[in-house]
């Protein structure tokens, strides 16, 4: 297990390897992707990049190849779910289906609506009861995606209730009301409808960690020798040439190196 500040908890092959799954770990953290890592010897292949997988060729003496792939586990979005209403209901029993934690908000709640940093989703399916307070209460918080289900004009009526308010125009744009020209369907439906529209919009935006997740506590560097990734925090060979520090998966490559450093001062696609 990699976790998120870029520490391994168990064992991953050796000092080759073990570097650049960490840092691609973290990639597919970021990224919210599986990715398939081939470490293969460099007379096999060369170093490639594709969506999902990425070749390594190393220069390891062992010669050994190893494929691991990478899943990435994070937390499911949180689907903030406001109402009482044959809608809402809807679009929490939907929502757990397509991977959300659904969350329902009364009324009671919404002086005190916390929510966490990242990937949190409104959507507000009062149908004319407390609609304004329940958007209101879902706008205080900046990174909450907020969307309205009422037709246009009553969003309108809404959006206007909040200006009253004192909220300003760049706080009430964040509103949508992905519903708003639908006629004659079923709470259902347009729950369904409501619910389809910011799975669009969540996908569109990508991925989204959470702020407070502590950042990576390593940048890694790259061989300049064989092209792989060194942890410079760990990796025992270093050498400092023309007041730069060079870090080496090996003493063999360190060496290598020493003995012709001009040779290996190109960049490399790690």
């Amino acid at each position: 297990m990699v976790t998120a500040d870029g520490h391994l908890r168990g064992w991953i092959g050796g000092s080759c390897s073990e570097p650049v799954v960490r840092r691609e770990a973290l990639r597919a953290l970021q990224e919210g992707s599986p990715q398939l890592v081939r470490i293969v010897p460099a007379a096999e292949a060369r170093h490639t990049r594709k969506r999902g997988e990425l070749t390594v060729a190393t220069t390891c003496p062992s010669g050994g190849a190893l494929d691991i792939f990478l899943e990435p586990r994070v937390p499911r979005p949180l689907l903030l779910v406001f109402g009482d209403t044959p809608a809402a209901e809807t679009l929490v029993r939907l929502g757990e289906l397509t991977g959300f934690r659904a969350r329902r908000v009364g009324q009671p709640e919404l002086a005190t609506l916390t929510v966490p940093d990242a990937d949190v989703w409104a959507v507000v399916a009062t149908m004319g009861h407390y609609d304004e307070d329940a958007v209101e209460a879902a706008l205080g918080h900046p990174q909450v995606d907020v969307a309205l289900v009422a037709s246009t004009r009553r969003a309108a009526a809404v959006r206007e209730a909040l200006r009253s308010r004192g909220l300003d125009e760049e706080t009430i744009g964040r509103v949508r009301a992905p519903a708003g020209r639908v006629r004659g369907a079923s709470q259902q439906e347009i729950a369904a409808l409501a619910l389809a529209e910011l799975i669009t919009v969540r996908r569109r935006k990508g991925p989204s960690m959470p702020a407070h997740a502590a950042p990576p506590q390593v940048v890694f560097a790259t061989d300049p020798v064989c092209g792989m990734t060194v942890d410079p925090l760990t990796a025992q060979d270093r050498t400092d040439y023309a007041g730069v520090t060079y870090w080496f998966c090996c003493a063999g490559c360190r060496a290598e190196f020493e003995k012709q450093p001009e040779r290996y001062l190109r960049p490399i696609e790690a």
